[in-house]
């Protein structure tokens, strides 16, 4: 029951988001809507950890914000590589190590190097995600140790 509701509220603020309507007819479509999906999903018994990760920390928000600003600054640092006179490009595979104890947490750390201009995750396993930088300067293993400590707080095991 508590994952319906958490989908339900998860749904809903999607939509309002991506509709933006505020008319009490249209709201009432789209918590009807909304309903209807969370009844057929219960139907199908796909109310379970995956698709419904209650799991994650309200600090989820935070770390959403901390990567907006990461990924504003990485996406400067690659213009600036990209407009150079001589695109000072030193590209490296790099293998960065995990803290995660979950699978949803191994996600989200690899889906946020891969957000981050510049670098790309193209292998995970052992612990480890194999990176792709675009220079040594997006391979810095400060950086990324940084990402997978906020990463590890925000999950819950």
């Amino acid at each position: 029951m508590t994952k319906a509701v958490g989908l339900l509220v998860a749904l809903f603020a999607l939509w309002l988001a991506l509709s933006g309507y505020f008319k009490p007819f249209l709201l009432t479509l789209g918590v009807l809507s909304c309903l209807f999906t969370v009844f057929l999903a219960a139907r199908m018994k796909l109310l379970d950890d995956e698709a419904v990760p209650l799991q994650l920390r309200l600090s989820l928000l935070l770390y959403w914000g901390w990567l907006g600003r990461e990924i504003f600054k990485s996406a400067l640092a690659v213009s600036k590589v990209i407009l150079a006179r001589e695109m000072p490009i030193g590209q490296q595979l790099i293998a960065i190590p995990s803290t995660q104890k979950t699978e949803m947490g191994h996600v989200i750390f690899a889906n946020s190097i891969t957000l981050t201009p510049g670098t790309v995750t193209v292998a995970a396993g052992g612990g480890r995600f194999l990176v792709h930088a675009l220079n040594e300067g997006f391979a810095a293993p400060e950086g990324f140790a940084e990402m997978d400590k906020r990463v590890t707080a925000v999950e819950v095991r």
